[in-house]
């Protein structure tokens, strides 16, 4: 008996061990990530969700993802679905980023962290957002034209009067324009919003605006590179192609075959696929209660955000190869099969 108490003794830590699971490394339950999207249209936001989606599958997380097609009710209703799902943390793109705010309020009633990913969910506590300096990329757009064109007429072609955003970018493009316009050296030939950043809707708006010129304008401000091509486009039917300075964002290939071809002067490259990244490790992070690490506080309305910012950078004709081509964010042999041949030479040089 008194062997077998000794024996029952030296297994009673073991078998409490097996079942407490002392001295055992646990490993982290998957998480469920839900990405609610605006729209999945477009070169952009298709890049997005794969460097997204594969980044957070080698954290052990899996994705659920919705696409609202630009309809505000249906991402709302899409939001409700994964939350009763029992997504962990929720990502939104939202599609009206002032109608954001009952998709936060949703996911908080359940205890869900709220991640705005590159458009900021206008005042609404949104928990952490990740974008790049928006600002910014107003700023390099407008630097960039006047240092080729510090006097003239600037046709202003903002983004969806719906986005957040577009404000943003357009109060980065008038801190540099303002002082020229207020000494009368840039006159404003226009301003002009376009509905969904539509290529479409941009060549529509600029083709009436261009009918009430006599001459071609010196520059357009176009916030990104969908409504740069739509105005290229109405530059083109008009024979003022190439004589405007036009600029961009987001490095879409047809942004950066332009460039070569010399009817768009710049773009801003957003290096996606860390962006993407980065925004999929602080998702699961949020999930996990973890810390984010170093953030930094952004305006929001009558509050302020926790942020990740990533810094734009301006591409031109000059340094296209060192940046986006570079980077394989854009292939040469893919930008090349876009231009004429005589641009193709230059592009091999």
């Amino acid at each position: 008996m008194k062997n077998m108490r000794g024996q029952a003794g030296c297994f009673l830590p073991i078998f409490l061990a097996a079942v407490l699971g002392w001295g055992q490394t646990q490993k982290p339950r998957e998480i469920t990530v839900g990405f609610a999207i605006e729209n999945t249209r477009g070169e952009r936001w298709q890049t997005d969700l794969e460097e997204f989606q594969r980044r957070a599958a080698q954290l052990g997380a899996a994705v659920v993802t919705r696409s609202a097609e630009g309809d505000d009710d249906l991402q709302f209703q899409q939001v409700k679905e994964m939350l009763a799902g029992g997504i962990d943390v929720l990502v939104v793109l939202p599609h009206d980023t002032e109608k954001a705010g009952r998709m936060v309020e949703a996911a908080h009633d359940r205890h869900v962290p709220v991640l705005s990913y590159d458009r900021l969910a206008h005042n609404t506590p949104v928990d952490l957002y990740v974008g790049f300096d928006l600002f910014q990329v107003g700023v390099l757009q407008a630097q960039t034209l006047v240092e080729q064109a510090p006097k003239g007429n600037y046709l202003l072609l903002g983004g969806s009067p719906l986005d957040f955003n577009s404000k943003i970018v357009r109060s980065g493009q008038m801190k540099v324009l303002q002082p020229l316009i207020d000494r009368g050296d840039v006159k404003v030939a226009g301003d002009i919003w376009v509905p969904e950043w539509s290529a479409t809707q941009a060549y529509l708006l600029v083709t009436e605006a261009l009918k009430k010129m006599d001459a071609p304008p010196t520059a357009i401000v176009a916030s990104n590179d969908s409504t740069a091509g739509g105005a290229i486009q109405a530059l083109e039917d008009k024979g003022w192609s190439g004589k405007v300075l036009v600029t961009g964002q987001d490095a879409d290939l047809a942004a950066v075959a332009r460039l070569f071809e010399g009817t768009q002067l710049m773009t801003v490259y957003k290096p996606l696929s860390g962006f993407a990244r980065t925004a999929a490790e602080a998702a699961v992070k949020l999930a996990r209660r973890e810390d984010l690490g170093p953030t930094v506080a952004v305006p929001n309305g009558d509050q302020t955000t926790r942020a990740i910012l990533f810094a734009p950078i301006a591409v031109t004709r000059q340094n296209a190869k060192d940046t986006v081509l570079k980077d394989g964010f854009q292939k040469i042999e893919t930008v090349k099969q876009a231009l004429s041949k005589d641009r193709q030479a230059e592009l091999e040089r």
